[in-house]
């Protein structure tokens, strides 16, 4: 499998409308979809916009979806579930369970990236493909693409160990009726190519507690842990 969108080669397009469930008119915006930024001077572009549109046309039809699996479960309980169905990982596993990730196109040393990097990479492309999914097909298009790979995992969200966020999220909405945990940046050190954030999580009525990662987004998960396990919510 060539690591591009190669229009010419049947296989690899029959392979490609085989993961989407659809067959894409305009090669451009699937190019554009599966182009990560550090390709230079790209005449196709890359999917930075349409990672934006995808992941807004993501959390619709996610939550839609859990709204009719889940008819009797309260909004904060909804709010977790689906934060954790559309995080990076989920998308990430997917992109990678399809065949979608051998598709992306970037440059060689983006290859050799770090697994942080290579999930939000992975992430950032399934959301970029739902946009294209949902500008050429519409809605009905891109909810049949989500609904066929993310419905078995709704079902079994009741069941699985949730992340760090969405676990506190859940403790927290039953301690405090609905209040929800806020996050802050403490400090950003390193250099701009390695980076380490100190984020804090707050709970009222319960100390603070803090945690680092290579992202806002790691260290914010770090720092619910350390909640969870202080706490004695994890073990």
């Amino acid at each position: 499998m060539k690591v591009s969108w190669q229009v010419t080669e049947a296989k690899d397009k029959a392979k490609f409308g085989k993961i989407t469930g659809y067959m894409f008119k305009d090669s451009a915006l699937v190019k554009r979809a599966l182009t990560h930024s550090s390709v230079e001077n790209s005449s196709r572009g890359n999917y930075e916009r349409l990672e934006f549109l995808g992941d807004r046309v993501l959390g619709l039809v996610v939550a839609e979806l859990l709204c009719d699996l889940f008819p009797d479960a309260p909004e904060g309980i909804l709010s977790a579930r689906l934060n954790m169905l559309v995080n990076a990982e989920i998308c990430a596993e997917i992109a990678v369970e399809t065949g979608l990730a051998a598709f992306i196109v970037m440059s060689a040393d983006m290859k050799h990236g770090s697994a942080r990097r290579m999930v939000n990479i992975y992430a950032d492309v399934m959301e970029a493909l739902i946009a294209a999914l949902y500008l050429e097909g519409g809605l009905i298009v891109a909810r049949r693409f989500i609904i066929r790979y993310w419905t078995k995992r709704a079902q079994d969200s009741a069941l699985r160990r949730r992340d760090a966020k969405t676990e506190l999220q859940e403790w927290a909405h039953k301690q405090k009726a609905g209040e929800l945990p806020h996050y802050r940046l403490v400090k950003r050190k390193g250099p701009d190519h390695d980076p380490v954030f100190e984020m804090e999580v707050l709970v009222s009525g319960f100390a603070p507690a803090s945690g680092e990662g290579a992202s806002k987004r790691q260290a914010e998960q770090a720092a619910a842990e350390i909640m969870l396990r202080r706490e004695n919510i994890w073990a």
